[in-house]
């Protein structure tokens, strides 16, 4: 069952009448606007601005304080386009999200489609990670199901469902995953996963070093790919241009091959390709993210 947006209260409509006229301004238009968010959220608010340096510092040690301010600003210059550009989902078609959003390698993917095979896709907060979903849709010749934490506040997790939905993509809420997967099993997809976010100590994660800290990882796609026989292909969204990404499609897991009880290797190849991403695109991760915030507890 497709779960259905959330009702809210009738006082949130102006903002939706807002939000959906400027969706319709042309892109060149919301990007004088992200600019301004730029400016307002690293000049005048700091928005969460002692987090992101402190991840920069932590993750690149070996780069001096002006090229850590400098990534700092890039980050929040492309997360202000980010913001726009996931408004822009309001009314972008299909065909458009396509022009922007350029899969190099879909085989990767579709020769498990073409064996009847479920793949889960393991992607992270990089580039626009809001377009993922929306343009594998576009691209793909099965569907494209994603994992997703609902939001708290009623009127944005109706309004992102939307936007997450317009073109075609289905969303699974966190909680109902294994049970959806059951349901579906037979069903031939791939099942993105946002696999960087950060596991506590409760979660028993895969412990490991990534950005020369030491990470707990969720472990969801060993155990779903080692109970479902999925195969797992690494989703790597890199962005070209303003507006512009190619998502690069790396396979790390078969389906078949045995995996050992106890070892994460599927989980540990996802960190080692997202780590090598962003080394090469540093500004283009969500360093707002409090990633590093859960200790391992010693025994």
């Amino acid at each position: 069952m497709t779960p259905t947006p959330r009702k809210y209260p009738w006082y949130y409509r102006p903002l939706e009448w807002l939000l959906l006229a400027l969706a319709r301004l042309p892109l060149r238009v919301l990007y004088v606007l992200a600019d301004a968010i730029y400016l307002l959220t690293y000049y005048v608010i700091g928005y969460r601005r002692r987090v992101v340096l402190e991840n920069l510092r932590n993750s690149f040690p070996e780069k001096s304080a002006a090229q850590i301010q400098q990534i700092a600003k890039e980050f929040y210059r492309h997360f202000a386009e980010v913001i726009v550009e996931t408004l822009k989902l309001a009314v972008l078609t299909p065909a458009e999200l396509k022009e922007r959003v350029y899969f190099s390698n879909p085989e990767v993917l579709e020769k498990w489609f073409h064996k009847g095979r479920t793949v889960l896709g393991l992607s992270s907060h990089a580039g626009n990670w809001e377009w993922v979903l929306t343009s594998g849709a576009t691209w793909l010749s099965a569907s494209a199901d994603g994992v997703y934490k609902p939001l708290s506040n009623p009127f944005f997790e109706s309004f992102m469902y939307r936007l997450r939905t317009r073109t075609g993509a289905k969303l699974i809420p966190m909680r109902d995953t294994l049970r959806n997967l059951i349901r579906n099993r037979d069903q031939v997809r791939v099942v993105s996963l946002l696999s960087d976010q950060a596991a506590g100590p409760e979660d028993q994660p895969y412990w490991t070093t990534f950005m020369n800290q030491e990470s707990g990882f969720y472990t969801s796609a060993d155990r779903l790919a080692a109970q479902f026989h999925y195969p797992v292909v690494y989703v790597s969204i890199r962005r070209k241009a303003r507006g512009y990404y190619e998502i690069v499609l790396t396979e790390l897991y078969d389906g078949d091959a045995p995996l050992a009880p106890g070892t994460f290797p599927i989980t540990d190849s996802f960190v080692r390709h997202l780590e090598r991403d962003i080394r090469l695109f540093p500004n283009d991760y969500l360093w707002t993210h409090r990633r590093w915030k859960h200790k391992r507890v010693k025994q």
